[in-house]
């Protein structure tokens, strides 16, 4: 069943609405073909016209489903062949309301069905097209059978069906101009919606003034590092890194000073982490980096560079680089993320307490 649902209608999403729209109008058009031979067998329609009007009415529909189904259409403006499946509708009630006799008023609710499932996907100008066309088309074609069969089609009920015709449609037109509108209203709301989730999104997890993780997502990232070493038997390093003599470095700085030499390191700092690893911002002038599936001894050598690269690098104009200090701590089976953290901020401690630019490895 899935692959025959698939088969009609494709896996794609705005292809599969395109043809769920398309086998709609066949829907409906075998519906009015349906009503037509019952006019037929009351008498009041000839059952072979009926029939080829049939024929032709469900094939023209047929044809618009395999032409979007084949992705033909999609080299259309309107992929969906909105506009000529509504043109060919209209076209097809015109043709119906001359064979239908007394029982041509029936044509009227297939054509305002026809046009107000055109308001949901066709824009107002189209809509306004598909109005003029109808009214044109349906007052060319009463005039006709007013002129041929006057005692069918009386000349003073014709044209009191053709000032209802071109009352509904242009009344259509209006609608769907504000049913448009509706959409594009809905629309810009989506994504003013979708840009403040965005943004709440980021403020929830990333540190305003750096741009760096904050520490409520290095957080719940541990989290998921340790559960994933539980399942798969591998390890992770956590480092903490420190801005040495970073109280002088504010007084000299000052506070916009300040902001700037963090989002300065911040910036150099990424430069240099690995992709699968996550650097972020602990608290003042604390980092934090997360290195996922790596032991002490390689984490050393790249924390090692990193240190380096911060301390030769000016991040401020007329100022030399940065020196911190880090401590290094590869998670051990059985221990908890507090207990790794923890390991790492003493060895941190000890760094600052060796000297400017030190890294000290937990044991």
């Amino acid at each position: 069943m899935r692959r025959l649902i698939d088969a009609l209608l494709s896996q794609d999403p705005p292809q599969r609405l395109r043809l769920l729209q398309a086998l709609l109008a066949i829907a409906l058009m075998a519906a009015g073909a349906l009503a037509l031979h019952y006019f037929a067998w009351v008498g009041v329609a000839p059952i072979a016209e009926v029939r080829l009007w049939s024929v032709a009415a469900v094939a023209g529909m047929t044809l618009s489903y395999a032409l979007i189904r084949s992705g033909w259409s999609r080299r259309l403006a309107d992929p969906a062949l909105t506009v000529a499946q509504m043109l060919f509708a209209v076209s097809c009630a015109a043709a119906a309301y001359t064979l239908l006799g007394a029982g041509r008023g029936g044509v009227f609710p297939v054509v305002m069905a026809v046009l107000m499932f055109g308001m949901f996907v066709a824009t107002p100008l189209q809509m306004v097209a598909v109005s003029l066309y109808a009214v044109a088309l349906f007052g060319a074609t009463m005039a006709w059978m007013a002129h041929r069969h006057p005692a069918v089609y009386a000349p003073p009920i014709e044209l009191g069906h053709f000032i209802m015709v071109a009352t509904l449609m242009p009344a259509v037109s209006l609608l769907a101009v504000r049913l448009c509108r509706m959409r594009q209203l809905e629309s810009r709301q989506r994504a003013e919606l979708t840009q403040a989730l965005e943004r709440i999104r980021e403020l929830a997890t990333r540190d305003e003034l750096t741009g760096l993780i904050n520490r409520r997502h290095l957080e719940a990232l541990m989290a998921q590092e340790h559960q994933r070493c539980i399942r798969s038997g591998h390890t992770f390093c956590i480092a903490v890194i420190e801005v040495d003599a970073f109280a002088a470095l504010a007084e000299r700085l000052g506070p916009a000073g300040t902001d700037t030499l963090l989002q300065r390191l911040a910036q150099e700092a990424m430069r240099f982490v690995r992709v699968a690893d996550a650097l972020g911002r602990w608290g003042g002038a604390r980092f934090m980096l997360l290195m996922s599936d790596t032991h002490a001894v390689l984490a050393r050598g790249g924390l090692e560079r990193l240190r380096e690269r911060l301390a030769a690098a000016p991040v401020l104009a007329g100022e030399p680089g940065v020196d911190v200090a880090a401590g290094l701590a590869e998670h051990h089976a059985g221990e908890t993320v507090e207990q790794t953290l923890a390991r790492a901020e003493a060895a941190l401690a000890e760094a600052r307490a060796t000297g400017p630019g030190r890294m000290v490895v937990a044991p």
